[in-house]
C-alpha cells in the first residue's frame, strides 16, 4: 500500500490571528496636463510651470532625454522647472516619481531668443506717448516690451524683425529697452527720456520780412532738435549749439509778431511766452530830407520823413553814423549830421532793413569879396551886386540886422536890393547851409539938406 502524503501547508502570516497585516492599493503614477509656457529658447533657461496630478515626491523632470536644470515641487499638482538646453523642435516633458513616469506634454524649443539693433526715435518725452519702432530679430510672439522697468503702454508685433511700441511715462535720462518672447529677453537698446524743450529768449527779436536774420535762441532741453519754426514756417536753417542754445536763420514772413517754437522727440516748446516772439518789420522808406545841405563840420539838425521808421538802429550819412538821432514817430526822425564832404546818401537802418537814400550835400562856407556899388542912399531900393564864392545855396543876405531881397546869379554872384537904413557903414553878410560869410562894407549916404 502506498504510503499516504500529508501536505501541510506552511503557516502564512495572514492565517495567524495574532499577526494581522493591512493592505493598501498601489499609488497612482503622476500625470501632466500642461506646461506653461509651451516653448522656449534652445539655449535653455526658460522657467516653466507643469500642472498635473500625483507630482509629490518627483525625482526627475525631463525635457526629452535631458533633465531639467532645476525644479521645485510646489504641490501635488504643480512643479516649477527650468529648461535645459535643447535643439529646435518639439520634445516630450515628463515627470517621474516613485509611482512611475507621467504621460508626456509637448514643449517646443525655438531658435535663439530675440535681439534688438535699434529704437527709432531714440528719445522722447518724460510724459510718454512717443511711438517708437524697434528693429531686431526673433521678435515674433513677443510677450513684453519694457522701457527700463516699465512696460510699454502698448505694442504691435509687425514682423519677426519689427515691433511698434508706445512709450510709458518716465524720468529724464537713459533707460534700456528690451523685448521678451518665450525664447527669452533681448539685449537692451538705449532710449532717452527728455523734458519738453523751452524757449526763453531770442536775440535779435526782430528782423526784415525778407528773412535772413541770424537769431540766437536761448532755452532749455534743446538737444536732438528736429524742427525750428517762426510761426508756421520752418527756419531757413538752424544749428544746435548746446542744450541751451540754437542758432537759426529766419525765413521770410509778414509784418508782425510770430512765436518761435522748437520741436524735439520730447515735444514742442510753448508759444505762450512774449520772450519767444519774433517781430517781422517792413523795410524803412524815406520820402524827404530837410535841409538838404549843411556845413562840412557837421552838426546840422536834419529831419527825415518817410514810413516804417520805428526801432531805427542807425542813421547813416554816406556810411558815417549820425552822432545822435531821435525817432519821433514811424514817419519822422531828427538826426544830427556828422562831419563830411561832398554829396552823401542818407539812409535809415531798422530791423526791417536799410531804407532808400536821400542826398545830403556838405558845402563850404560862403565868402564875400566885394559889393558894387559900395554905397547908396539911406532909402531902400538900391540895387547892388555881391561877389564871392560858394554863393549858389544862399538862404539869406543881411545888411546889418536887416534882411535884403536877393537873387542868385551864379556860384560867385548875387544881386540884392539894399534895405533902408541910417547913414553910415553897414556890414553885409551872406548865409548858406555852409555857414555865414565874412562881411563887406556898404555905406549909406544921407541925401543933401535943403
Amino acid at each position: 500500500m502506498a504510503a499516504s502524503e500529508n501536505h501541510t501547508a506552511a503557516a502564512r502570516p495572514y492565517d495567524d490571528p495574532s499577526n494581522p497585516v493591512s493592505f493598501s492599493a498601489a499609488a497612482a503614477g503622476p500625470t501632466l496636463s500642461s506646461v506653461t509656457p509651451s516653448s522656449g529658447s534652445a539655449s535653455g533657461g526658460t522657467t516653466v510651470t507643469l500642472v498635473g496630478t500625483g507630482l509629490t515626491g518627483a525625482t526627475s523632470v525631463k525635457f526629452g532625454a535631458n533633465p531639467a536644470t532645476s525644479f521645485t515641487v510646489n504641490s501635488a499638482t504643480q512643479i516649477t522647472a527650468v529648461t535645459p538646453a535643447g535643439t529646435p523642435g518639439v520634445v516630450p516633458v515628463t515627470v517621474t516619481t516613485t509611482a512611475g513616469t507621467s504621460n508626456p506634454v509637448a514643449f517646443t524649443y525655438v531658435t535663439a531668443g530675440p535681439t534688438l539693433s535699434s529704437v527709432t526715435p531714440s528719445s522722447g518725452s518724460v510724459s510718454g506717448g512717443t511711438t517708437v519702432t524697434l528693429v531686431g530679430t526673433g521678435l515674433t510672439g513677443a510677450t513684453s516690451v519694457k522701457f527700463g522697468a516699465n512696460p510699454a503702454t502698448s505694442f504691435t508685433v509687425n514682423s519677426a524683425t519689427q515691433i511698434t511700441a508706445v512709450t510709458p511715462a518716465g524720468t529724464p535720462g537713459v533707460v534700456p529697452v528690451t523685448v521678451t518672447t518665450t525664447a527669452g529677453t533681448s539685449n537692451p537698446v538705449a532710449f532717452t527720456y527728455q523734458n519738453s524743450p523751452v524757449v526763453t529768449a531770442l536775440s535779435p527779436s526782430n528782423g526784415p520780412t525778407s528773412g535772413g536774420s541770424t537769431v540766437t535762441i536761448t532755452g532749455a532741453d534743446l538737444t536732438a532738435v528736429t524742427s525750428v519754426k517762426f510761426g508756421e514756417t520752418p527756419a531757413a536753417s538752424f544749428t544746435v549749439d548746446s542744450a541751451t542754445q540754437i542758432t537759426a536763420v529766419s525765413p521770410a514772413g509778414t509784418a508782425g509778431g510770430v512765436p518761435v517754437t522748437v520741436t524735439t522727440a520730447a515735444g514742442t516748446s510753448s508759444a505762450g511766452s512774449a520772450s519767444a516772439y519774433f517781430f517781422y518789420a517792413n523795410p524803412p522808406q524815406l520820402a524827404d530830407i530837410a535841409p538838404t545841405a549843411g556845413p562840412a563840420a557837421g552838426g546840422t539838425a536834419v529831419t527825415l520823413t518817410g514810413a516804417d521808421l520805428l526801432n531805427a538802429t542807425a542813421v547813416l550819412f554816406g556810411g558815417v553814423s549820425s552822432p545822435s538821432f531821435t525817432v519821433e514817430s514811424s514817419t519822422r526822425i531828427t538826426a544830427t549830421a556828422p562831419p563830411g564832404t561832398g554829396y552823401r546818401p542818407v539812409t535809415v537802418v531798422t530791423p526791417g532793413g536799410t531804407s532808400n537814400s536821400m542826398l545830403y550835400a556838405y558845402v563850404s562856407p560862403p565868402t564875400l569879396t566885394g559889393v558894387s556899388p559900395a554905397s547908396g542912399t539911406t532909402d531902400a531900393g538900391a540895387q547892388v551886386t555881391l561877389s564871392g564864392t560858394n554863393l549858389s545855396r544862399t538862404t539869406k543876405v543881411s545888411f546889418g540886422a536887416a534882411l535884403a531881397s536877393f537873387k542868385i546869379i551864379s556860384e560867385t554872384t548875387l544881386s540884392a536890393v539894399a534895405p533902408a537904413g541910417a547913414a553910415g557903414n553897414v556890414p553885409v553878410t551872406v548865409t548858406t547851409p555852409g555857414g555865414v560869410s565874412n562881411s563887406v562894407t556898404y555905406t549909406r549916404v544921407a541925401p543933401p539938406g535943403i
